[in-house]
């Protein structure tokens, strides 16, 4: 297969790209940037160390992770490097109140909503039904391996915030939201658009987060979409805005400005975060057999950690700074790996459990029917 390129006009930042660092890491806000710069006031110098070390804390865990898949710990290692400020800046963008549905790349904002990664370690070892309760772990609902389906069950949930009339209040303090992640690829599924005809009919609550990674597996962004995927929105009657995807600021801005409006009700919008998938689409993928290497290179020379980094530099950050959190990022990877290392597969009864809300003689009978079989094995050769 010939290296296909991901790197086109229409997928490349250019004006109407909302983006405050510029690549270089300096603080540039361009003129799309204007509206949104506001929001910035928000932070201060504690939230943009936070931003820098989160990003550097997943990105070890996502290799410590993908070691553990190589390993045979795993069955299977969805990578998020490269994408790690469209993810950071959106996820602190939101409330407490706030509803989160990620697709199985969204591994910092889990972290960020209070979920163990070592949970997320036990879905992609698959000893789990789901991984974390969403109620009790920041309103951060369940990887969706099922691609798009999480659009449909976001744009639902919040259009039962709005039949329970905990949206729209008036008052943001309690008034909640839900954000959806997905990709460009997610986005031709008819999931995705369902979803947005739904959101824009009834003018939910909610944020559609596109991390456009410009693939979707082996196929590119440019053969997806003639046209960028923000222009999209206006077709369903609804905002889009394109953010550089690599910049944490950006992020960070336009998601609170949407989920505020969102909250609001001001109705759900649309925001194509332009990023790159670094590594691999999954374990079992092999980028280099369709990916070009200049795409590759154009894309990595625009990371994202580095940018914040020599943003943070500039604004004084010291060298003990960094090193403690390459410190902080290795013990938290090696603590990973500590419990991973312990994961036991549960008892096999568990596949009967929940299937039913009460006693069921057909779960009854398929359990029996296991002991059976398991017991004939027993002394002799399986």
């Amino acid at each position: 297969m010939t290296p296909n390129s991901a790197v086109t006009p229409d997928t490349a930042v250019t004006a109407n790209t909302v983006q405050f660092l510029a690549a270089d890491g300096s603080f540039a806000p361009n003129d799309a940037a204007a509206q949104f710069a506001p929001y910035l006031e928000r932070l201060g110098e504690d939230d943009y160390r936070r931003f820098y070390r989160d990003m550097v804390v997943v990105r070890r865990f996502d290799t410590e992770a993908a070691n553990l898949q190589r390993q045979g710990q795993l069955a299977l290692w969805v990578p998020s490097h490269g994408q790690e400020a469209a993810q950071v800046g959106s996820a602190y963008a939101t409330r407490p109140q706030d509803h989160i549905f990620p697709s199985y790349r969204e591994h910092v904002v889990g972290m960020i909503r209070g979920v163990d990664m070592v949970d997320i370690l036990r879905v992609l070892r698959g000893v789990t039904q789901g991984g974390w309760t969403p109620a009790e772990h920041g309103n951060f609902h369940l990887y969706s391996f099922v691609l798009a389906s999480q659009t449909l069950h976001s744009t639902g949930y919040a259009m039962g915030m709005q039949f329970d009339g905990t949206t729209a209040t008036g008052n943001p303090e309690t008034d909640e939201a839900v954000i959806v992640y997905y990709g460009d690829g997610a986005s031709s599924q008819g999931d995705a658009n369902e979803a947005l005809v739904f959101a824009a009919s009834y003018q939910t609550p909610q944020v559609f987060f596109l991390q456009n990674n410009h693939w979707a597996i082996s196929v590119p962004v440019s053969r997806q979409s003639r046209s960028p995927l923000y222009l999209r929105a206006g077709g369903y009657g609804m905002p889009g805005t394109q953010i550089d995807g690599n910049d944490v600021l950006a992020s960070y801005a336009v998601t609170a400005k949407s989920m505020d409006d969102a909250r609001a009700g001001r109705g759900p919008s649309l925001i194509e975060a332009l990023t790159y998938r670094v590594g691999a689409h999954t374990t079992a993928d092999d980028p280099t057999k369709y990916r070009d290497a200049d795409d590759l290179a154009y894309w990595v020379a625009r990371d994202p950690i580095v940018r914040l980094r020599t943003n943070l530099e500039g604004r004084g950050a010291s060298q003990e700074f960094f090193d403690g959190i390459d410190e902080e990022a290795a013990d938290f990877a090696a603590d990973v790996r500590r419990r991973a290392l312990d994961i036991r597969s549960p008892d096999r009864s568990v596949i009967f459990d929940n299937v039913y809300a009460e006693p069921h003689p057909l779960i009854d009978e398929q359990r029996a029917w296991l002991d059976r079989y398991e017991a004939s094995f027993e002394g002799g050769e399986a």
